[in-house]
């Protein structure tokens, strides 16, 4: 209905923008498509302000919506693409149109990584990425276990630069399905082939580049859980550089292209020889360094005295023990010299001292007939035999008579005898 007004009689703004949001609000709910170009969030509030833009026509809308609608939607971002089923509203204080969201779902790509990211986070609660389950990769391996399409470029790549490479190394191709609904079954069964072999000490898994659903196989669940359950080390190279299914992170190593898993597989032959030579040099440098330092030091030695002459030193041992023998010899000899003179001092004194000395100044010793010495006359009696002992021999004689103390006594010698033995 037309209102009716006038220069003279216009309406109040208030009233017409009411009457237009009641006009609005009469609309239904009605599901959208359209991609997130900004998202704001109030802090403390909890209504989160979007704006929606129309990829065909250059059209834009402001959608409200509470912060548990965003969030049950799942990661919604800048650049999402979203159907949301929003109500149309006017608000009073401005009279600009908004719409109010009452619930969002991601469309198209968005809605697949969504859904890969519920994924990712589910597996990786699981301790399926842990860095600590990760298995170090063999520096040869004896044979190469690889994953692929048949016929298809990755197997080209990889085969090509694992021969220029590492040309002796040995490789079990199984070929599977890489795209389509049973590709992850069939990577899996050739998975666990390999697996099996213990002659296989690394499998590659490689595919070329795609889009988003030709890649969806590799983050199939079953398939990530198989290769983390792998005893054998893994290496992915799916699609391109910016391609990251969900098999890569429970991969034991990642490759950016299949071309860079058979860089990471073997070593480079040239390179491991230029290292080998290389190595050689460093060696025979440190033997002949070596060598020439003992010798330098060899030479140091043989030039000191001691080694130039090795006798040398013994002859200022010599004089030295020269000098102590002639020491000793003098102090043997003084020694000898003082002890012989004292001896001849003592025999002297011995021999003033001596009975014989004291005969051959005319005394003569006395002695019974027992050969006891007489020192008294009381040790003798009248006519007892007593010996006399001169300086050359003795005498028997007899006693006659004894002088007493008080008196004289005469004594007469009855048997004399002679005899030449010496005292």
């Amino acid at each position: 209905m037309a209102l009716e007004s006038s220069p003279e009689h216009p309406l109040a703004l208030g009233h017409v923008v009411q009457l237009v949001k009641g006009w609005v609000e009469r609309c239904g709910a009605v599901w959208v498509e359209g991609q997130v170009i900004q998202i704001k969030r109030r802090a403390g509030s909890s209504t989160v302000f979007m704006v929606l833009r129309d990829s065909t026509v250059q059209s834009s809308a402001q959608v409200s919506c509470s912060t548990a609608v965003l969030d049950a939607a799942g990661p919604v971002t800048e650049g999402t693409t979203i159907t949301a089923w929003v109500k149309p509203t006017v608000w009073s204080k401005n009279g600009s149109l908004s719409f109010d969201c009452r619930e969002i779902r991601i469309a198209g790509e968005g809605r697949l990584l969504a859904e890969l990211e519920q994924r990712k986070r589910l597996l990786q609660a699981e301790g399926l990425f842990d860095p600590v389950r990760k298995k170090r990769l063999p520096f040869l391996p004896r044979s190469i276990g690889l994953v692929t399409g048949a016929g298809s470029a990755a197997e080209r790549d990889v085969l090509t630069n694992i021969a220029l490479r590492w040309p002796a190394a040995h490789v079990e191709v199984r070929h599977a399905l890489v795209q389509g609904p049973k590709a992850a079954a069939e990577v899996m069964a050739r998975l666990a082939e390999l697996d099996a072999d213990p002659q296989v000490e690394v499998i590659i898994i490689a595919r070329g580049g795609g889009a988003l659903e030709d890649l969806l196989p590799f983050s199939d669940e079953g398939l990530v859980r198989a290769v983390a359950a792998c005893r054998t080390p893994v290496i992915t190279a799916i699609g391109h550089e910016p391609d990251v299914p969900i098999v890569d992170l429970a991969a034991d190593l990642r490759a950016s292209t299949p071309t860079d898993a058979a860089k990471r597989v073997v070593p480079d032959a040239r390179e491991e020889s230029e290292r080998v030579q290389q190595a050689l040099s460093r060696i025979r440098g440190a033997i002949v360094g070596r060598v020439s330092t003992e010798q330098q030091q060899l030479d140091a030695l043989r030039s000191r005295p001691v080694l130039r002459d090795p006798a040398g030193s013994f002859d200022i041992h010599y004089d030295r023990l020269e000098t102590l023998r002639m020491r000793l010899d003098h102090a043997i000899d003084r020694t000898l010299s003082q002890h012989v003179t004292s001896l001849e001092h003592d025999v002297s004194r011995v021999r003033a001292m001596s009975p014989k000395a004291t005969l051959e100044r005319g005394y003569a010793i006395l002695a019974d007939g027992e050969g006891n010495s007489v020192t008294s006359i009381t040790d003798v009696d009248l006519d007892d035999d007593v010996m006399a002992y001169l300086a050359d021999g003795k005498l028997t004689l007899g006693v006659r008579a004894v002088d007493d103390p008080t008196g004289v006594h005469s004594a007469t010698i009855d048997d004399f005898a002679f005899d030449e033995e010496q005292p």
